[in-house]
């Protein structure tokens, strides 16, 4: 275990739920089998993640044969202090301040005989190859969307065909190995109508330091996109590691991301029948309209169908005011729907009640749907969110979709949401649907089984950071008298 030990990964992650979360999967994998793990992000995130899931920083966290162990840094600002983790100022505060906490960090584990072997992150976070290449650590990168998602970045970045522009917004968009995409399902920070510009640099940035990592992990498998996989590994060193939420060895420990107490449903939903209750999330960054809630609301009303409906308050910095539901709501549910303002979505959707997901079609949230067998009415937003709608209802065929995205500008009217909601739980179409995902759930079960494609590629990944911390601790040219590594100058 001393020897396993020294192999010392460290996963520094954006403070983000859509970040973190398959950071820590994938830490938690690593670390299950046999190796050191240390899980950073900024102390603000980090704290409240840590005290919404009773983490305890303080100790390692036995995985498997291995440990996890998380450390936070500041990013800066005041602890009350608003923040807008999309805007330039943070953006750069943390790549200013972050650059300086991760270094001072690596040196710190050395002097504690515990030398970094191998630095991962995760977009919006590129500078972290740059601190991995000054101590001439091995650095690999977690992208946390799909491969499509990649593809499109990486053709919009070589320009190797035409996007969106703003001569010429409506133009769609073909690439290899991918359905042709409308200009409204291109990854809207790729669209010059984007309201985000900076994620665009962000990402795009990233693109451009992957020279500098051994190893591009993805959380998808290779049976979900065969031909895209196949091709976007001529370009970049790809290993398709996923779905990081499904993998069984870490599935059913306590150690999660949630920045708020999850509401105790899952009672609730063992009284409902199976297949009986629509489960409505958007994320923890998407926030609807009010007006958009009331005919969601309407919806619900109108099709008699259980629900369980996760409201989450709005940012502080969002300026927006908690949803309201409309006079008479709740008393005309009664126990027939229930509202939450967060949930262990992971147990929801794995609940044998539970006959459909209605959701914004984050990367996340897809792949956890089809890893549970889940079919999904799509409500996609912006970001990747319109591109993997496309996939969920033309490709995957586990969906139906109920609108377009933000740029569409409209009010998804009652009926159309009622439309929906029937299409997904009733009749023929939704028979087709969940015998799809069904499909999905069991080759999601063989990718990550023993010997499965991402089971493999894992193996692979892990093998490898071995080799390289081997290389890296015996003929380190940066460790000075004093055994302390330290950054080139």
């Amino acid at each position: 275990m001393k020897s396993e030990a020294q192999v010392h990964v460290f996963l520094v992650s954006f403070p983000g739920h859509g970040h973190v979360n398959p950071l820590l999967r994938l830490g938690k994998r690593i670390a299950s089998k046999g190796l050191l793990v240390t899980l950073s992000t900024t102390r603000y995130f980090g704290n409240q993640m840590a005290e919404a899931n009773n983490i305890n920083t303080d100790h390692p966290i036995p995985l498997g044969h291995g440990f996890l162990r998380f450390e936070f840094f500041p990013d800066g600002f005041d602890d009350d202090e608003p923040r807008d983790e999309v805007s330039a100022e943070y953006m750069d505060q943390l790549e200013l301040v972050g650059k300086q906490q991760i270094t001072a960090m690596i040196n710190k584990y050395a002097e504690q005989n515990l030398p970094v072997s191998c630095l991962i992150n995760n977009p919006f976070v590129p500078w972290v190859s740059d601190v991995a290449e000054s101590f001439g650590i091995p650095s690999a990168m977690l992208w946390v969307q799909s491969c499509a998602c990649f593809a499109a970045c990486h053709h919009y970045n070589n320009r190797i065909v035409p996007f969106p522009s703003v001569s010429d917004p409506e133009i769609d968009v073909r690439l290899p190995a991918m359905p042709a995409l409308e200009h409204d399902e291109v990854p809207t920070f790729l669209h010059p109508s984007t309201p985000y510009p900076l994620l665009k640099k962000v990402i795009l940035g990233q693109l451009r330091k992957l020279d500098k990592s051994f190893c591009v992990l993805i959380d998808t498998f290779e049976e979900l996109e065969p031909e895209i996989v196949e091709y976007m590994s001529k370009f970049y060193p790809i290993k398709t590691v996923g779905p990081l939420f499904k993998y069984p060895q870490v599935s059913n420990d306590t150690v999660r991301c949630n920045i708020m107490k999850a509401d105790d449903c899952i009672e609730w939903l063992d009284s409902k029948p199976a297949s009986s209750v629509i489960y409505i999330s958007f994320g923890t960054i998407v926030c609807l309209t009010q007006e958009q809630v009331d005919e969601i609301a309407h919806a619900l009303l109108a099709t008699g169908i259980s629900f369980l409906w996760v409201m989450k308050p709005p940012f502080k910095a969002s300026g927006l005011g908690l949803h309201t539901l409309p006079q008479s709501f709740l008393e005309k549910v009664g126990d027939n729907g229930k509202i939450v303002e967060w949930s262990p979505q992971e147990k929801v959707l794995t609940h044998p009640s539970v006959s459909c997901f209605v959701s914004h079609c984050g990367w996340n949230s897809t792949i956890e749907a089809l890893s549970s067998g889940v079919p999904i009415v799509a409500f996609p937003q912006w970001g990747d969110q319109v591109t993997n709608a496309v996939y969920l209802v033309d490709v995957f065929k586990i969906g139906v979709r109920m609108c377009r995205g933000a740029a569409e500008s409209r009010l998804i009217p009652k009926e159309e949401v009622v439309k929906c909601f029937l299409e997904a739980t009733t009749g023929p179409k939704a028979s087709e649907l969940k015998c799809n995902a069904l499909k999905w759930k069991a080759a999601v079960e063989a990718a990550v089984a023993d010997g499965g494609s991402s089971d493999r590629n894992m193996q692979v990944f892990i093998d490898e950071v071995r080799r390289r911390s081997t290389s890296t601790i015996t003929n380190h040219s940066n460790v000075d008298a004093s055994g302390m590594i330290v950054a080139n100058k």
